[in-house]
């Protein structure tokens, strides 16, 4: 029963968690397009924005788990190193939270519930 509840749990952690960096990237995207900013910090915002996005899209499946947790740590770097630590905070937590995931893999894929029944 508590494999079960923790099985769960983890499942929404990494819902939640790749669900929030998608919203959040989609909304950075739009804010810096929408500043009609014809600067390249702006094309860049809004790119990497868009790069954001489809790695969490890629975070949230199972089968491209690794591939989406590593762009998304490339991009968080990217992005400390722009905005550095003062408003980048909430990258470090996000970064945790990928890095989390990534180690443990997913959470409701076949393997894992082939692993339960065996065990």
């Amino acid at each position: 029963m508590h494999r079960d509840a923790l099985r769960r749990a983890f499942i929404v952690f990494h819902l939640t968690l790749g669900i929030v960096v998608f919203i959040q990237s989609v909304l950075t995207a739009l804010h810096a397009a929408a500043g009609g900013d014809a600067q390249p910090a702006s094309h860049f915002a809004v790119w990497l924005g868009i790069a954001e996005a489809m790695a969490a899209l890629l975070f949230l499946v199972p089968a491209t788990l690794r591939i989406g947790a590593v762009g998304l740590l490339m991009i968080f770097f990217i992005a400390l190193t722009v905005h550095g630590l003062h408003s980048g905070l909430p990258l470090l937590v996000y970064g945790a939270g990928v890095v989390f995931v990534m180690v443990h893999g997913s959470a409701f894929g076949k393997d894992v519930m082939r692993n339960e029944a065996a065990g």
